[in-house]
Formats: structure tokens, sequence, C-alpha cells
């Protein structure tokens, strides 16, 4: 497998080098073929940070702590929060790659397109649009969140570890957004269908 797999638009994945799969750790390895036969192709992120392991270890890491979570917050919601975040961040990797994802986990092929342009137009509960409210403060005026808009979240009915969660969930990918569009890579071709068609049987 060479590294231009990931990606057939002919785009290069990074700015940055981009070493070959074959020459990775084993468990860096390990982990892009488990995503590689889950989804059917290795998401770009994983190649371009490949050639910095510990950096690599650690955002994934913390990604997963995040996002993975069975109690709380739903996978949806987070994903929601990633992409309401990315899209104010000007994010395409992760508005593509994670909007997939959202659509898939919010079972709503639409979801996704409304929540990145304007999530305050898109069909939400009040406890969603108290949580993506709370997500663009974070992501965007951090330094003037206050006691009250805690206050507000407990009032939507969220506890204290959701509400770390969302504001976590939108500073890790604040900081992804900003990586992303440093090195300049670009979603995989394989997000843009994925959660908008039925699956094929």
């Amino acid at each position: 497998m060479t590294v231009l797999e990931g990606i057939r638009t002919g785009q290069a994945i990074s700015r940055f080098s981009v070493p070959e799969v074959a020459t990775l750790p084993q468990d860096m390895q390990d982990m892009m073929a488990a995503v590689q036969e889950k989804s059917g192709f290795i998401p770009n992120i994983f190649l371009a940070l490949a050639h910095r392991p510990a950096e690599f270890r650690a955002f994934f890491a913390y990604h997963d702590a995040l996002m993975e979570k069975d109690e709380g917050l739903t996978k949806a919601e987070r994903e929601m929060i990633v992409v309401a975040t990315s899209g104010l961040n000007h994010c395409q990797y992760c508005v593509v790659a994670h909007g997939a994802i959202l659509r898939i986990r919010a079972k709503n092929p639409r979801i996704a397109d409304q929540v990145a342009i304007n999530w305050r137009k898109a069909p939400l509960s009040e406890r969603q649009y108290a949580m993506l409210e709370y997500a663009e403060a974070v992501s965007l005026d951090a330094e003037n969140v206050t006691p009250e808009d805690h206050e507000d979240l407990r009032a939507a009915g969220f506890t204290d570890d959701e509400i770390w969660d969302i504001g976590a969930i939108a500073a890790f990918f604040g900081m992804s957004n900003r990586l992303v569009n440093m090195a300049e890579i670009p979603p995989n071709e394989e997000f843009y269908l994925l959660g908008r068609l039925p699956r094929q049987a």
C-alpha cells in the first residue's frame, strides 16, 4: 500500500512528509489497519500525522477518549459539536470527515450540512441548541465563558461531566482544525457520500 491510496484526487495528503505505512511502528500500522477494515479506507489525518509517532499516539488517544465514550453525550451529539465548531473554524477536512460520521450516527443525511453551515437554522432540540451555543463560545471566545454559561447548560439538563465534554471537544477540535489547515490535509473522497445514501446490500 502506498501513502497516496488514502486519496484519489491527486492532491497531496499534507504539506509535510508522509511516510510509507509499512515503515511505521507496528502499533500505528495496526491502528490504520483497523480503521481501514472498518471504513474501507485510511483517513488522511492518520497518514498526515504518521511522521510524528508520539503526537500521532497522543492525538488519537485524546480523540478516542472524547469521542468514543458510551456515557453522557451521545456519539451523534459529540460529532455535532465537531461539525459545528469546525464549520466556524473553516476546516474543510473536519467538516467533511466528521460530517460523514454525524450523518451515520444521527441516521440523518441532511443534518451535517445544516449544522456546518449555520447550526442555528438546523432542526435541533433545545438541549442541542444550548450545547452548540456553548461549544461555539469555547471555540471562538473561550476567555469570555462565564459561570452563567455553565448554569444555562445545567438548566438545559447537562451534568458537569457533560459540560466538560462539550468544552473539551470544542477545544480539541479547535487545535485539530488549525493543525489540518496549517498542513493542508484534504478530506478523503470517500467521506463525501458516506451517510447520504442507503448502504448497498
